[in-house]
C-alpha cells in the first residue's frame, strides 16, 4: 500500500487529539483578565506544552515519510505504536492540569514523552530496516536532537519528584530545541531529487 494512507490517518488523529484537549480547557468563571488566569491559566500553558509537542510530531513525521520505503504491516503497527502514546497527551495534560502540576502527575508526563519518544525511535528504525530506508538513516546523520531528548525527559521525570514545577523545565526546554526548524531531509530531498523517493505500492 502507499504510505499516502498511513499519513492521512495520523494526521487524522493527530488533529483529534489537539481538538480533545482544547475541549478540555476551563472556561472562566468571570469575564476578567484575573478570572482568566485563576481558572484557566495553569490550563493554556499545560495545553500550548502539549500543543507544541504534537506540532513537532506531525511535522517530522511529515518530513521523515517524504523518504518512505514500501508501507508493511511492521510499519504499520510501529506507526500505531507511536499514535497510541500521543493519544494519551490529552489525558496526561489534563491530569496535569488538575492536579496544578503535582508531582506524580508531572512524572507520568514525562512517561508519556518519553514513551512517545521511544515510538517514534521504533517507527524510525523500521523505515531504515526496509529497502531504501538507508536513505532516511543518511539524512538523519547523527541525530543528536533524536538522542538527547530521552535523557531531557528522564531528568525532568526524577526533577519532578524534587519540585514539579522545575520538573517541566527538561520537557520546554526539549520542546524549545525542537521548534528549532529540522531541515536534515529537506535538505537530503534537495541534494538527491532523483533517488527514488517517491510513493510505493
Amino acid at each position: 500500500m502507499t504510505s499516502s494512507r498511513l499519513e492521512a490517518f495520523s494526521d487524522g488523529v493527530l488533529a483529534i487529539i489537539i481538538t480533545v484537549m482544547v475541549l478540555e480547557l476551563a472556561v472562566p468563571h468571570g469575564e476578567t483578565f484575573a478570572a482568566l488566569v485563576s481558572t484557566s491559566g495553569t490550563g493554556l500553558l499545560t495545553y500550548l506544552l502539549s500543543f507544541i509537542y504534537i506540532g513537532i510530531y506531525w511535522n517530522n513525521h511529515h518530513h521523515m515519510f517524504q523518504l518512505r520505503p514500501v508501507v508493511d504491516g511492521r510499519l504499520l503497527w510501529a506507526n500505531l505504536h507511536l499514535l497510541f502514546w500521543l493519544s494519551l497527551f490529552p489525558f496526561t495534560t489534563a491530569w496535569l492540569t488538575e492536579t496544578d502540576v503535582a508531582t506524580v502527575p508531572t512524572a507520568v508526563y514525562g512517561i508519556n514523552l518519553l514513551a512517545a519518544a521511544i515510538a517514534y525511535y521504533i517507527l524510525q528504525t523500521a523505515i531504515i530496516r526496509r529497502p531504501g530506508g538507508d536513505r532516511l538513516k543518511e539524512a538523519l546523520g547523527r541525530d543528536l536532537k533524536g538522542r538527547l531528548s530521552p535523557v531531557m525527559y528522564l531528568s525532568g521525570i526524577g526533577l519532578s519528584f524534587v519540585a514539579p514545577w522545575l520538573g517541566l523545565v527538561p520537557y520546554i526546554a526539549a520542546a524549545v530545541i525542537w521548534l528549532v526548524p529540522d531541515r536534515r531531509i529537506e535538505r537530503y530531498l534537495r541534494e538527491h531529487p532523483d533517488d527514488g523517493s517517491g510513493n510505493d505500492d
